[in-house]
């Protein structure tokens, strides 16, 4: 008599079992690192905006809008996040990236914002925490 092979059926239960246990694990926290790594598409943009402000201002009395300093659309380069400025003027301007579609479930990290004025000529970046990758 040749013995049996395969698996039996309590064991393809447990197998399945397992399996899901740690999908139901594994898959927020992949989704976290995904929403994470897509911040860098805020940042990315609001630093070019920041660069587009300072050559703006470099030729003229105040900071700009975004068709002023000739940014063009709204949304930053991969679509997460929507771009707007405001405040801007002499001195300073505001540059608020929002989250958009699948990133607006980035708890935390829905706004994230660059204020550029005569006591941070550098930026303000806030939430602080959104900013360190």
């Amino acid at each position: 008599m040749r013995p049996e092979r395969g698996f039996s059926l309590v064991e393809m239960v447990v197998a399945m079992f397992i399996i899901a246990i740690l999908a139901t694990i594994v898959v927020p926290a992949y989704q976290d690192y995904v929403r994470k790594a897509r911040r860098a598409d805020a940042l990315d943009s609001l630093m070019y905006i920041q660069n587009l402000q300072e050559k703006w201002r470099a030729n003229n009395a105040t900071y700009g809008s975004l068709a002023n300093i000739g940014f063009t659309g709204s949304t930053s380069t991969d679509g997460y996040y929507g771009l707007a400025v405001s405040g801007a003027g002499a001195t300073g301007y505001v540059v608020t990236a929002t989250a958009q579609g699948s990133q607006a479930s980035d708890t935390g990290c829905t706004s994230i914002t660059l204020t550029v004025n005569a006591a941070n000529p550098r930026g303000l970046k806030a939430p602080a925490a959104c900013w360190n990758n």
